[in-house]
């Protein structure tokens, strides 16, 4: 494999041996290599293919000026990610998180930091990818003793979650998330609330309707109909109840679900916690 141009130590444009213009990474693939020379094929550990778009200008231009530390810091949280997630991801994403991952050093280096609004979202709904994130974060402390913020986590995750070429687990947690939002504006437009307040009972009832929100996705049907303890909730937490009679309406519907008795008792009990 024939060098075309090098980016930096750890990524080299290259010919491969169907002569097919590739962008070969690896950590000092081009080390003192020049266009011409041989590559040393052991040091590579990730190949595209080029398809001609303007990806390959601009990662030229970003990777050539970004210190050899922060190519190694994406590289390596992207090739941990694809073996965590049991996914693979496009070209492009080295370009969008390298661009991202440079910028917020810099403004990390100049004590500027920019709150992540779905921060929350992500922690609670995508808690891999926020791992995957926090770990990166730790990672840049230690190599470079920049200290960032957690919610950072949360805007690398985001790039993770929104680059999966097989998106069908993505689409499956937009769904539940769309679902959720819609169980809380049922919530909340009963009550008359114009905001939750977010405390414990609130991150709990959020954790209960996510998986409520699988379930109902998976059409599984979950609990017992034990109907004196319905019948307890109903006649002692008439509101909580009015208001799970509405996200039972809904999801029948909506999406042809039926749900138990025992679902509608746990969610009657979550939002009279959230009425105290």
């Amino acid at each position: 494999m024939n060098i075309v141009k090098v980016y930096n130590n750890n990524v080299v444009q290259a010919l491969d041996s169907q002569d097919r213009e590739v962008i070969v990474m690896g950590k000092g693939l081009g080390f003192q290599k020049k266009a011409g020379q041989e590559l040393d094929l052991d040091k590579i550990e990730k190949t595209f293919v080029l398809q001609g778009d303007a990806t390959e200008t601009d990662l030229f231009h970003l990777y050539s000026r970004m210190p050899a530390e922060e190519v190694d810091l994406v590289t390596q949280f992207l090739s941990k990610a694809e073996r965590i997630l049991g996914t693979s991801y496009e070209l492009s994403l080295y370009l969008s998180l390298g661009d991202h991952l440079h910028y917020a050093l810099e403004r990390s280096r100049q004590g500027i930091s920019i709150e992540n609004p779905l921060a929350w979202e992500v922690r609670k709904f995508y808690p891999q990818e926020y791992q995957l994130g926090l770990e990166i974060i730790e990672e840049i402390r230690d190599k470079l003793g920049i200290h960032m913020e957690k919610s950072e986590a949360s805007s690398l995750a985001l790039h993770l979650i929104n680059a999966q070429k097989n998106n069908t687990a993505g689409q499956r947690k937009n769904q539940v998330n769309r679902m959720v939002h819609q169980f809380l504006d049922i919530v909340r437009l009963h009550f008359g609330w114009a905001e939750f307040r977010e405390d414990t009972s609130f991150h709990r009832f959020v954790t209960h309707l996510s998986y409520f929100a699988q379930r109902v996705l998976q059409g599984q049907v979950e609990g017992k109909d034990d109907a004196f303890l319905y019948q307890q909730v109903q006649a002692n937490y008439s509101q909580a109840f009015a208001a799970s009679e509405k996200i039972k309406t809904f999801v029948k519907e909506s999406y042809g679900f039926d749900m138990s008795l025992d679902e509608q008792v746990y969610l009657t009990i979550h939002i009279q916690r959230l009425i105290k």
